[in-house]
């Protein structure tokens, strides 16, 4: 891509449209180059304009924002950045929109609109760079552990192996994971292929607050484990994957032989709340050798000293390779910070964990 980013803005609200507009032209690197208050109008737009990036309202009359998206995804994937409202139905349809290929999403105001939306100028423009240079695709269709186990496929653990529980290990070991910018859908697909006796997974996924819980319900209605948010002070269980809340650091103490989530109000690290950095950091210190580090799509370097930590400390990382990221910035980064020992495909991340954790668990045996 040469020149300016080319950006649509599709809202329902004449005041959006004209505020983000403004925030677009403003920037050297992108302009708008067109707005519509309805979807139909957008679609006849983007066919003549051909933009790099369209921003979308969540909710639209005539069509609201998911159909159109799930229409222009099938039909013209590009990348789109949502426009959310801060409810519980806006948190709900915003995973949907991520679910269906959307790259990212800002949250607006309910109240102070105008104020509000260019508080958050630079965080909008940010995404749509991002937006701009994302490797855009279909979703595979594949979102449940119950159809993962009845199509079977290539990504599923060695059939020798397919019946040795996890048991022991599973107390003893704990899986860390950190994603951002297409992060939601990454981190779907590897959970939902952990087996209900997976080892605990502590989570960090770059999100506002307000979406963390749809986020974590919506992943705990599709896995065989239970997935919520994390809560300040409860025992990590193994089966369970745990989210760190929105606007909130998450990482890990010890309490006697348990772990133990720690969920506070703390300051941004590497610009973000939850960081990444905060829990592998907190990982590599508590974990140690019984860790593994898995590092998905996103944008810039949050985590990935952290994970170089942990891999000091005796963990086994994975990193998610470029070709199947949405955005290859942090994977990058733990790569060249020397944090990976494999870089794989995002479908092969949880088949490798699973056939490695049962080999651990033969040798377990084996010695017992």
């Amino acid at each position: 891509m040469s020149g300016k980013i080319r950006v649509i803005v599709v809202d329902d609200s004449a005041l959006v449209r004209s505020l983000l507009s403004e925030i677009i032209n403003r920037q050297a690197d992108m302009e708008c180059i067109g707005t519509a208050n309805d979807p139909l109008i957008a679609r006849e737009m983007i066919r003549e304009r051909n933009p790099d990036v369209i921003t979308l309202d969540v909710e639209m009359p005539r069509m609201d924002g998911i159909d159109f998206l799930g229409r222009l995804m099938r039909l013209r994937p590009m990348p789109v950045v949502m426009i959310s409202t801060l409810t519980e139905r806006g948190a709900e349809v915003t995973m949907k929109a991520l679910e269906l290929g959307a790259v990212d999403f800002v949250a607006k105001p309910r109240v102070g609109l105008a104020g509000g939306l260019n508080e958050l100028a630079v965080q909008i423009v940010d995404k749509i760079r991002v937006a701009a240079a994302a490797h855009v695709r279909r979703m595979p269709a594949r979102s449940s552990a119950a159809e993962v186990q009845a199509d079977g496929g290539p990504a599923l653990a060695p059939a020798a192996n397919a019946s040795t529980p996890l048991g022991r290990l599973s107390t003893e070991k704990l899986l860390c994971i950190g994603a951002s910018t297409g992060g939601t859908e990454a981190i779907r697909e590897v959970l939902v292929r952990m087996p209900a006796d997976s080892p605990a997974i502590v989570i960090t996924q770059h999100m506002p607050p307000g979406f963390t819980t749809s986020f974590a319900a919506r992943l705990n209605s599709l896995c065989q484990i239970t997935v919520k948010e994390a809560v300040n002070g409860e025992r990590i269980l193994p089966g369970h994957a745990y989210i760190a809340p929105g606007g909130r650091q998450f990482y890990l103490a010890r309490s006697g032989a348990n772990y133990v989530a720690v969920v506070d109000d703390g300051p941004p690290v590497n610009r973000h709340k939850p960081s990444v950095e905060v829990l592998f950091k907190s990982a590599a210190a508590v974990v140690g050798r019984n860790a593994y580090g898995i590092m998905l799509t996103g944008m810039g370097a949050d985590g990935a000293a952290a994970m170089r930590e942990m891999r000091d400390a005796g963990s086994y990382n994975y990193v998610q390779d470029e070709a199947s990221c949405i955005v290859f910035g942090m994977p990058r980064e733990a790569i060249a910070h020397g944090a990976a020992d494999e870089v794989l495909p995002l479908t092969q991340i949880a088949p490798a964990l699973i056939a490695r954790l049962r080999g651990s668990t033969e040798r377990l045996h084996y010695r017992i």
